[in-house]
This record gives C-alpha cells, sequence and structure tokens, in this order.
C-alpha cells in the first residue's frame, strides 16, 4: 500500500471519529433541550386530567370551574364569576363558544390562575385538558433516563409511500381504539436483516413512527415515538434511533397516546434513546 494511499486512509477515519463526535455532542444538546421541555411550567409533566365530557353530561367536571357543553364544532363554556377564570388573559363571565386549541398550552383561551383549561377534539368527542404547572409529576421528576448516542443507531434508511393514508384501529392509553393515520412506511437495516416501521406523515412531510422493540417494557418504556425528518427526494430518509423518545404518557397518565400498530414491534433491542422517566 503506497504512502499516498496510508494517508488517504488515515484522512477518511479521522473525519469519520468527528462526525461521530460531533454527532454525539449534538445528541447531548438535544437530550439536554428535550429534558428542559418536558419539564417546563406546561410540559407534558404538568397534565393533571382529560375530562371527557361524555362522562360528564350535566356539564360540571369535578376540580374544573365553569360548565362545559358540546355543541357540534364547538365547545360551550359558561362561567360564574365565582369560578374565577380568565378567556384571552381578561376576566370571564357569561358565555364562550371555543374550537379545538392547537397552539402551545400557555397560548390556551381559558385559564384558571396559572392553570391552563384546553379544549381537545378526538373523532368528534369533546374533552377538558387541565394543565397545572404545580402538579405532582412536575415536581417529583428528576431525569430522562437515556443511552448515549451510539453511531450504530444512526441508519438510513428508506421511506416507502403508500398510495393513500391507511387508517388502522389501535389501542390507547385510556384502553380507547382510535384511529391512527399511516402515509407509508420506512425500511431499515440493523446488522444485516431489513426492518420495517409503519409511519405517519405530518404536514411538513416529517415522518413519525410508534414503535416497541425487545426492550420495550424491560428495559425501557413499553413503547416509544420516532420522528425522522422528511425523507430526501429519493426516499432517502435517516432513522437515528438515538432520538427514540418516549410518549407523553409516560410522563402522565391522562395522555391518550396510541400504543404500536400491527407490525410496529422490532424483534431486536433498540438500547438507545430515552428508555424511562426518573422521578426523585
Amino acid at each position: 500500500m503506497s504512502t499516498d494511499t496510508q494517508q488517504a486512509q488515515q484522512a477518511e477515519q479521522a473525519q469519520q471519529v468527528e462526525q461521530v463526535r460531533q454527532a454525539g455532542e449534538e445528541w447531548i444538546r438535544w437530550h439536554e433541550e428535550r429534558t428542559a421541555r418536558v419539564s417546563a411550567p406546561y410540559g407534558p409533566l404538568s397534565l393533571t386530567g382529560t375530562h371527557w365530557l361524555s362522562d360528564h353530561p350535566e356539564g360540571r367536571i369535578p376540580a374544573v370551574p365553569g360548565q362545559w357543553r358540546e355543541d357540534g364544532d364547538e365547545l360551550v363554556l359558561t362561567a360564574a364569576p365565582e369560578d374565577g377564570l380568565t378567556v384571552d388573559g381578561e376576566p370571564f363571565t357569561g358565555e364562550v363558544r371555543l374550537t379545538a386549541d392547537r397552539g402551545a398550552i400557555e397560548a390556551s383561551r381559558v385559564a384558571h390562575g396559572e392553570r391552563r383549561l384546553v379544549a381537545l377534539n378526538r373523532e368528534g368527542l369533546w374533552a377538558v385538558r387541565d394543565f397545572d404547572p404545580d402538579s405532582a409529576a412536575r415536581k417529583s421528576f428528576r431525569a430522562i433516563e437515556a443511552t448515549s448516542y451510539d453511531a450504530r443507531w444512526a441508519l438510513t434508511g428508506t421511506f416507502r409511500p403508500y398510495g393513500t393514508t391507511r387508517s388502522v384501529r389501535v389501542e390507547n392509553a385510556d384502553g380507547v381504539e382510535r384511529g391512527l393515520g399511516l402515509g407509508g412506511e420506512i425500511a431499515f437495516e440493523v446488522d444485516g436483516t431489513e426492518h420495517t416501521l409503519q409511519v405517519a406523515v405530518e404536514r411538513d412531510g416529517s415522518l413519525w413512527a410508534v414503535f416497541a422493540d425487545a426492550t420495550s417494557g424491560r428495559s425501557s418504556y413499553r413503547f416509544r415515538f420516532l420522528r425522522p425528518a422528511a425523507p430526501a427526494e429519493d426516499g432517502s430518509v435517516t432513522v437515528d434511533l438515538n432520538r427514540a423518545v418516549l410518549p407523553p404518557c409516560a410522563f402522565a397518565d391522562h395522555f391518550i397516546c396510541p400504543f404500536p400498530p400491527p407490525g410496529n414491534t422490532l424483534p431486536v433491542a433498540v438500547e438507545a434513546g430515552e428508555r424511562n422517566r426518573i422521578d426523585n
């Protein structure tokens, strides 16, 4: 082997080492930012209840001020002065018609002190979510257990879109089956064996997978989410399992996260990404 060839190989190896180092540093920043978002005042730890109006036909939700009723594609809130509610930042009495909140929790229209009361609609059913920065879960939270970055789990995959979006019924964390829209699948190899995950396609073109693996319910939470960036024009996509995240229901029992659809349980142990919530 010539000296030039050896030097070229050494330079390539050094470049690969540097790329892994940089990816590890980026992962550390990502993990720190993710922990900050989870533990923020209106992060998932602050959810103290998801109250379905079908369970409260009289419109009175225990521990939630006001009277709530559904009216087609709107939610109607009636409040008295003693309820202490604000709407759009102003003290509110009377009646207001609400649509589903889709923005940041802290920007929700209805509040009770520091609490945010969020209008939610799923498959035509209305609920009120109660986010409280003073929640017990937020007070007890210490960290997200996660495996340090490992280049082995940063994989190149291929996105295979379906002709049309498919909807499958899957159980949710609250025990109710709901529809899960799937727009295609990603294929990737682990140790020379191909695996696939069905994914939803978000409005911005990014992907979302709900998956389990051989660690689920053992050394990691029972299932996790993965959010790959939008595929390239040729369908190539980065499947970075180092960025597998815990679903919101790992932080508060009141989320209605979907379980993995059929075929989205990998037979391999994905020793990467977020694993569990750690409390004090």
